[in-house]
């Protein structure tokens, strides 16, 4: 039986214990995940994101399975406690990951291709995916199957959302070649599309119009359908007047992310410096 129909039928049980081969399972599909085989979400035939709905039962699955132990380093001043299903991810230097020393956590069932660097002190949390070349900076977070594509730079306290729950939600995507900058949020399953720059303080929610001054174009989420950053837009935060009588009395405005440019030879100039950090 495959192994997607072999998750559903066990999340699909209510069970209160679970069986050594229960556990094998879900092994089994915690390392599918480890060697980036099967993952929360991806591209269709057409080309187009699409959520793997079974992946997300079975990474919530793990945690409805998982008994919380004790997970303290030995001599560790700080105690930590966790489900024994998902203790932190170990590497070898034949997985060609940097994970520079300084207080970093990977969890396991989360795929970490070649190339990537994890500045010290980042997290990835179980279900994400992290393509090659990616760059992680110091107290970033990459949520629960946030999709990262290669050569990505997450700047200094970047946050990328996750999206595990409700199971067919898509997850956070960002595409290859991105920059997102410091301090940035992407949130509610939001995509950003190839080579778009985040710039530093940018936040993106699934509710959130993008303001496209180049285009001259509002974009928002509608229905099931994710909100999207074009490819190569160049994104900064700003701020729209309130158009009530009060607002306007009041002198109060709201947030708006204002894409001002489309991505050029300039903007990519300012970038090269990253790929000898790599």
């Amino acid at each position: 039986m495959p192994l997607r129909d072999q998750i559903d039928q066990l999340a699909a049980r209510e069970l209160q214990q679970y069986s050594d081969e229960d556990f094998a399972l879900f092994n089994e599909f915690k390392a599918a995940l480890n060697r980036g085989e099967i993952r929360a979400a991806e591209r269709d035939s057409t080309g187009r994101w699409q959520t793997n709905a079974w992946v997300k039962r079975g990474i919530l699955l793990g945690f409805r399975m998982g008994s919380i132990i004790e997970m303290t380093p030995s001599g560790a001043s700080l105690q930590f406690l966790d489900k024994n299903t998902y203790p932190l991810r170990k590497f070898s230097p034949g997985d060609r990951v940097r994970i520079v020393p300084g207080g970093s956590s990977i969890r396991d069932g989360a795929y970490i291709a070649p190339g990537v660097v994890c500045m010290p002190p980042m997290f990835v949390n179980a279900g994400a995916y992290v393509d090659e070349g990616t760059m992680i900076d110091s107290h970033a977070l990459v949520g629960s199957c946030a999709q990262i594509g290669k050569r990505v730079h997450l700047s200094a306290a970047a946050q990328i959302g996750g999206v595990l729950e409700p199971a067919g939600a898509m997850p956070v995507i960002i595409e290859d070649d991105v920059i997102i900058g410091g301090n940035c949020g992407v949130y509610e399953g939001a995509i950003v599309r190839e080579r778009a720059v985040l710039a530093s303080g940018t936040i993106i929610t699934g509710s959130t119009p993008i303001f496209d001054l180049v285009r001259e174009e509002i974009y928002r989420r509608h229905g099931d359908e994710p909100l999207e950053i074009p490819a190569g837009a160049v994104v900064v935060s700003g701020a729209r007047a309130l158009q009530t009588e009060q607002g306007r009395e009041w002198g109060l405005s709201l947030y708006a992310p204002v894409i001002v440019k489309y991505r050029d030879e300039k903007t990519d100039a300012a970038t090269q410096l990253e790929d000898l950090l790599r």
